[in-house]
């Protein structure tokens, strides 16, 4: 049997209950679990460039292809999706890339020098000398790593005397840096 003082404080905690704002765990309060997490934004063309660094060129073709999808086509884009071929070996693929980067941005020193790598590698070094005076006038002088492709691609067009020592020279491929500098790729 309920007695009735019970049964009237029982009613008075519900009444003062429906009053209330719930406590701590009903909804409105602020107080709630988090929802989903959005999706991050990545920039796939740093993560590109980073691949590269570390020699994952297939890594970071796919990156810089992911970075294409985003981004278009543009001379960032291109250039980087020339050189990952470049270093994969896939020098039609780079040359068509790093040449269409270059005419899109005729002043991007970067689309220029890496042209001129590919270029070196083909053996046809008159035009890579050309390609790097470019690339070298371009940037106004400012890269140590196209001025030093600039005097090897000119003592290999201009060598008389085959030197066994300059088979083992190694070209420097360059990226536009987040201040437009020039920076090793």
């Amino acid at each position: 049997m309920i007695r009735p003082r019970s049964a009237l404080a029982a009613a008075i905690c519900l009444a003062l209950a429906a009053c209330s704002s719930g406590g701590p765990l009903a909804s409105g309060d602020g107080v709630f679990a988090p929802g989903v997490a959005g999706k991050a934004q990545v920039d796939n063309l740093v993560v590109g460039h980073r691949l590269m660094a570390a020699g994952e060129y297939e890594l970071a073709l796919d990156a810089y292809s992911r970075a294409a999808v985003v981004q278009g086509f543009n001379v960032d884009t291109l250039s980087a999706l020339g050189s990952a071929n470049l270093r994969l070996g896939r020098l039609g693929q780079a040359e068509g890339l790093l040449r269409r980067a270059a005419e899109e941005a005729p002043d991007f020193a970067p689309a220029w020098n890496n042209l001129g790598v590919l270029l070196m590698e083909k053996g046809e070094f008159a035009e890579a000398a050309e390609i790097f005076r470019r690339a070298f006038a371009t940037d106004n002088g400012n890269s140590d790593e196209i001025r030093e492709n600039l005097r090897l691609a000119l003592s290999k067009r201009d060598a008389v005397i085959y030197d066994p020592a300059q088979e083992n020279q190694n070209f420097e491929l360059v990226r536009r840096a987040d201040d437009d500098s020039i920076e090793p790729l």
